[in-house]
């Protein structure tokens, strides 16, 4: 997978809450993100499994830990089950980048590898916008995350 972010997916958002509130949010991933989630994102070096079987199945480590300003978690293995490469999403980085900005604060969700040369590119898109700008974005200005009941 390549590490370019020039046409990585990306996808951003302003709410009114500080950039602790949005960052305390992205780090609860079991309130959000649909699956099974094991593990913690809760610290650097932390790792965490997410499993939604059978069609997907990735472990995620923190490699950057900076409160209420920025959360990367690189993959480290997965296992996509409904592309030709199964692996695709391994060696990417899932960045949040919190910024506070005129009124609230900003987050930018980025995958970076997850380019449209890759064929989960549609379906994981449309899969993270869900989860980022609809089950974040109510965790982060609700209190309540969005993820799909199993």
């Amino acid at each position: 997978m390549t590490t370019s972010t020039e046409r990585a997916y990306s996808t951003s958002f302003t709410v009114e809450q500080s950039p602790d509130e949005v960052f305390a949010a992205v780090v609860d991933v079991r309130a959000w993100w649909t699956g099974e989630i094991e593990g913690s994102a809760g610290e650097q070096g932390a790792e965490f499994t997410y499993r939604h079987p059978p069609q997907h199945y990735s472990r995620q480590r923190v490699t950057e830990f900076e409160p209420g300003r920025r959360v990367v978690w690189r993959v480290v293995d997965s296992h996509l089950s409904f592309v030709s490469e199964p692996a695709e999403w391994t060696g990417s980085d899932i960045t949040f980048d919190i910024a506070a900005v005129d009124g609230g604060t900003e987050l930018r969700f980025t995958h970076v590898g997850l380019v449209p040369d890759v064929e989960c590119f549609g379906a994981c898109s449309t899969a993270w916008l869900h989860y980022v700008n609809g089950s974040l974005h109510s965790l982060i200005t609700t209190g309540q995350g969005l993820p799909d009941p199993w």
